[in-house]
């Protein structure tokens, strides 16, 4: 029997669900620590000494050491052994956290947390190749269901659990409760993760220094262009112009040195595969949306509508009840419907909630947050579980490794862009809007001669009236500011909607894959 049939046969020794929740614990872990630590920043620059500035590479710095190491995570697993790496990446993860959370000052904080990053990287891409090996075709939608709430639900859950344990006790804390899952998630995957025949037989030969080089330099850099770019004004700094280019240029390298070389330590050629390729895209345009929604709609309700971090957490949180509820559905459907059709309805689903968005003002009530947030916690269950399957269905299986963590790696940058973008076009069409609500605001114009006289009359019966007329201009100028900073969220929310639209018809660009049965002559 040759060792491509062994794979395909080969069968784990324990219940692929004990598997399922070895993997998973690690990774939900993992993922809540990327938005964990946002809503504790303010905390952490004021306890360390540091500036909100200085506090941000917290952030940064776990970024940066995590997309390094995605892509890289198929080679490193078959040199050492997965399983072997799986245990080592959360005993650095874990080790690196207790490290965070005693940190004295910003230098050991952010050096840990790159140490974090290095053992977190290699997590959700173990998880998911992990889980596609070890169900029987037939079974992996539900499998990617249950991979998908962890991925999906941390990052929502990530900031209303940061900011409890902040409120309450300290940012510390947030960094020592993984300890004790780390250390369960290690005894776990020790008793129940094994290596399947093609990882046992399989080696790569030497170290490809070049390409991670390249590699790293270029994800580092990248991360730097997005996270620091808006504080820097951009391309107006030489910083972000040095940082864009030293990306551009090295991932060029990258790419041209990976198909050149006979080993390499990600294998690109399998962007060939239609159906990955096409997959890779959309899960791009899916983190835009996703962190891109989960960055924009905190802030909107903290500085506009004036709710307490805590709350504006729980007023996002319902996105997550809706994934864990469709996914479910999605785990029992996808054997028997077109993976296609549900990639289809999920972006349409996803459309009208994001357009709904478009419908803010400063009057709306927490339920107009919360309905949107719902439907679109269903619709990211319809896209997410058919579109990783569906990505992966037509891989051959020692392949399934390697895509997972290129993967992985095209979600997380999609949400970084996505982040980036967002925030950029805020700035930016606020003082837009702001430049033409301002113009009104004349003596000449009639709506605004009408408000100033209203508002200073009901002012003129506390206070004097040049105070009046003063505060008047005020208050005026203050809802102005408003006034455009909803606009600006309205236009982002334009800009997604869009995305989104644009994403319906591109799921029947995938090859079809008929079935279960389909899907396991694939492989």
């Amino acid at each position: 029997m040759s060792q491509v049939d062994a794979s395909a046969q080969w069968v784990p020794s324990f219940n692929p669900w004990l598997i399922a929740a070895s993997v998973m614990l690690a990774t939900v872990m993992e993922v809540l620590d990327t938005s964990v630590a946002n809503v504790a920043l303010p905390h952490i620059a004021g306890n360390l000494s540091a500036t909100p500035e200085e506090a941000t590479w917290v952030l940064t710095s776990y970024l940066i050491s995590n997309a390094i190491i995605l892509p890289a995570t198929s080679w490193i697993g078959k040199y050492i052994g997965r399983k072997r790496f799986l245990i080592i990446c959360i005993i650095i993860f874990t080790g690196a956290s207790a490290l965070c959370g005693a940190a004295p000052n910003l230098t050991v904080l952010i050096i840990a947390r790159i140490l974090q990053g290095m053992g977190g990287g290699a997590l959700q891409p173990i998880a998911q190749s992990v889980l596609l090996e070890s169900f029987p075709p037939a079974k992996r939608g539900a499998a990617m269901a249950v991979y998908g709430m962890g991925i999906v639900v941390a990052p929502i859950i990530g900031p209303t659990l940061g900011g409890w344990i902040t409120d309450n006790y300290s940012w510390r804390w947030i960094f020592y409760i993984n300890l004790p899952i780390g250390l369960i998630a290690a005894f776990m995957a020790n008793a129940f993760v094994e290596d399947p025949p093609y990882l046992q037989n399989q080696k790569p030969g030497r170290i490809d220094y070049t390409g991670f080089g390249l590699m790293a330099l270029g994800l580092g850099a990248l991360e730097l262009t997005l996270d620091l770019g808006q504080q820097r004004d951009w391309f107006e700094s030489s910083l972000i112009v040095f940082t864009a280019a030293t990306s551009v240029l090295s991932i060029i390298a990258f790419i041209a040195w990976e198909l050149y070389t006979p080993e390499p330590i990600v294998n690109l050629k399998v962007f060939l595969n239609r159906n990955f390729a096409i997959g890779c895209a959309m899960i791009a345009s899916v983190g835009v949306v996703l962190y891109g929604s989960t960055a924009l709609l905190p802030l909107f309700l903290q500085t506009l509508l004036g709710y307490p971090a805590v709350e504006s957490g729980f007023a996002v949180s319902p996105r997550g009840v809706g994934a864990v509820v469709s996914m479910m559905i999605v785990g029992r459907l996808i054997a028997r419907v077109d993976a296609r059709y549900l990639i289809t309805f999920g972006f349409t689903v996803l459309t009208f909630s994001t357009y709904l968005f478009t419908l803010i003002n400063l009057d709306i009530a927490q339920s107009n947050i919360i309905i949107p947030m719902l439907i679109s916690g269903v619709a990211m269950g319809f896209v997410f579980v058919p579109l990783t399957t569906l990505s992966m269905a037509t891989l051959p299986q020692a392949e399934i490794g390697n895509a997972s963590g290129i993967y992985n790696l095209m979600r997380n940058t999609g949400g970084s862009i996505g982040i980036a973008i967002m925030t950029t076009m805020l700035t930016r069409n606020q003082q837009i809007h702001q430049a033409v609500l301002t113009a009104h605001t004349t003596p000449y114009d009639p709506a605004f001669r009408a408000m100033f006289d209203q508002i200073r009359a009901g002012l003129m019966a506390t206070v004097d009236p040049v105070t009046a007329t003063q505060q008047t201009y005020i208050t005026i100028a203050n809802l102005v500011q408003r006034q455009a900073a909803v606009l600006a969220y309205i236009d982002d929310f334009w800009m997604l909607t869009v995305l989104c639209a644009l994403c319906i018809p591109a799921g029947f660009l995938f090859k079809k894959v008929r079935n279960a049965k389909a899907i396991e002559g694939a492989h």
